[in-house]
């Protein structure tokens, strides 16, 4: 978890293809209409955000009852949103990628083609409740380092 920019979706494809667990990103989940209101430079508000949040707490479920392993990139800033996706599980293990708000608005200035813009990012700061996470790593580390540091924590999740 993390505010955009971060990082999730890049460590995770790189932790899935270390693990060879399926990979999913909380942004693929989105409504259109949320995702046409970011476009346009609107935070979300909680009510949007819901329908969202139940889809991927549904994900979640789904996957423990299944007993199988995956990996979730989900921003998940509040700690309402973490507990409406029954994050304090003992089998969902929570990875917190932090990082400040001038380093990150510079990689959202990098990307292209995302629906998330840097001005975006300020709302997701001032909404961020910092979350008990079984892992904090910081996002100045490059993105094989984060999953390295994620990999040596291992049995410390198990």
């Amino acid at each position: 978890m993390g505010v955009a920019g971060s990082g999730k979706t890049t460590v995770g494809k790189l932790l899935s293809d270390r693990t060879g667990w399926t990979f999913y990103d909380a942004d693929d989940f989105h409504p259109v209409e949320n995702i046409n209101k970011m476009s346009r430079g609107i935070p979300l508000s909680d009510e949007d955000r819901k329908p969202w949040l139940l889809e991927l707490k549904k994900l979640i479920q789904d996957t423990l009852t299944q007993e199988q392993c995956a990996i979730l990139a989900c921003s998940a800033l509040k700690s309402s949103y973490r507990e409406m996706l029954e994050v304090d599980r003992p089998e969902v293990i929570l990875i917190y990628l932090q990082g400040d708000y001038a380093q990150i608005s510079s990689r959202i200035q990098q990307r292209q083609a995302h629906f998330m813009e840097v001005e975006m990012l300020r709302s997701q700061f001032q909404i961020l409740e910092e979350p008990q996470a079984d892992l904090v790593v910081n996002v100045s580390l490059s993105p094989e380092a984060i999953v390295e540091q994620i990999i040596k924590h291992w049995d410390k999740f198990r």
